[in-house]
């Protein structure tokens, strides 16, 4: 799950708590990267770019998962 929010831990406190129906089907969610920005904008177009194939393969190396 990529997303963007004003306070981080509310966030995941309703993802797992079911209150987002579209995710309540793969709770619970664990907190495994972040990042943070001075602007909405920025955080906005950052999520995009996590979006894209370099964006997922930046994530994945970032975790250790590539090498």
């Amino acid at each position: 799950y990529y997303g963007h929010t004003g306070n981080l831990v509310r966030r995941l406190r309703d993802h797992n708590s079911g209150k987002t129906k579209s995710l309540k089907a793969f709770v619970p969610y664990e907190l495994v990267y972040y990042e943070v920005f001075v602007t909405r904008r920025e955080a906005i177009e950052r999520e995009r770019y996590f979006k894209t194939a370099a964006g997922r393969r930046f994530i994945k190396k970032q975790l250790g998962l590539i090498g």
